[in-house]
């Protein structure tokens, strides 16, 4: 886990991480939140609607901006305050996912920053997005 605190930050500060999604996420997920779209459970219903097979909770995916933001930029003093995404590719179980954010902004008056933050499969971006956190100390 990362330890940056807000004077360790700069613009265009870099940090990924690697997730491969699984049939057992999905599981969890579901009993989580009790959704239960065929789209995310039947493969041939999703086949019949244009999709490759079942395709991965789009805040499964989304949900890695936590890790993100929790764990590595800027990890342990993290406050997430708002997380705004776009899904812009299916996501599939099986699919490995790297997760990158870059420090865009600095506000010095409030101690938050600006995280721009993009999921790809490969070179393909799956999900983009934005964190704002601010800072536990």
């Amino acid at each position: 886990m990362n330890e940056y605190r807000f004077e360790d930050l700069q613009i265009g500060l870099k940090e990924s991480f690697v997730c491969t999604i699984t049939q057992e996420m999905m599981e969890d997920f579901r009993r989580l939140t009790g959704d239960v779209n065929p789209l995310h459970l039947d493969s041939q219903y999703a086949v019949e609607h244009g999709f490759k097979g079942s395709v991965v909770y789009g805040m499964l995916s989304a949900s890695l901006i936590s890790t993100l933001g929790g764990v590595y930029l800027p990890g342990k003093y993290c406050l997430i305050q708002q997380v705004e995404t776009k899904f812009v590719k299916p996501v599939y179980v099986g699919d490995v996912l790297t997760v990158y954010g870059t420090v865009q902004e600095l506000n010095d008056t409030v101690r938050q920053a600006v995280i721009k933050v993009e999921i790809k499969r490969d070179t393909e971006k799956v999900v983009r997005g934005c964190l704002k956190v601010g800072f536990l100390e």
